[in-house]
This record gives C-alpha cells, sequence and structure tokens, in this order.
C-alpha cells in the first residue's frame, strides 16, 4: 500500500504554489514514496541508549551574549523595499480566506 497518493502529491504542490508539468506529479510521487520507505527503514533501528545529536562529531557552537539593542530605524530598514506602508513591508496575498 503507498504511503503516498498521486492526489496528496497534487494537493502538497497546489499548497505550495508549484506548478508540475505533466507526469511530474507521478515522478514526484515515485520520489517521495521512496523517501517515506527510507524513513520507514530508520524507525526499524533501535536506537536505546542512543544520545540525540545535531552533529555526528562533538563541535562547540558558541553564542554571543542576548544584548539588548536599539532597534534599527524603520525609513533604514524600508529603505530598499519595493513597496512600504508606513514602517511596513507590504507583500503579496498568499493565502485567500478559506485556507487559513
Amino acid at each position: 500500500m503507498p504511503r503516498i497518493s498521486h492526489d496528496e502529491v497534487e494537493r502538497i504542490a497546489d499548497l505550495a504554489r508549484l506548478e508540475l508539468a505533466p507526469g511530474e506529479a507521478q515522478r514526484m510521487t515515485d520520489e517521495l514514496e521512496a523517501i517515506l520507505g527510507y524513513v520507514a527503514s530508520l524507525e526499524q533501528l533501535d536506537t536505546t541508549g542512543v544520545e540525540p545529536t545535531v552533529h555526528a562529531i562533538p563541535i562547540s557552537t558558541p553564542l554571543r551574549d542576548d544584548i539588548a539593542a536599539p532597534p534599527l530605524d524603520p525609513d533604514r530598514a524600508l529603505a530598499n523595499a519595493p513597496e512600504r506602508s508606513g514602517t511596513a513591508f507590504v507583500v503579496p496575498k498568499v493565502l485567500d480566506e478559506d485556507e487559513r
């Protein structure tokens, strides 16, 4: 039984605003099915006693001190914006009212 259907791939593409060429949805379905199969095989591994890691080797990630600073001037922040409204960026509408 497939883990992802052709219809689900088309719905995901639609939500991501991707236009798939003819035949591309089937190729994506096959590729996603292979990825999900690989993930399913990883779920079979016994990870008891294995410490969670972010990197395969220990490395340090120094962080800077979190010090409050004055905010950036809104006019300077928006200087290169293609369109603005007051102190805000104007961006194209992405979601329709019924998709929230």
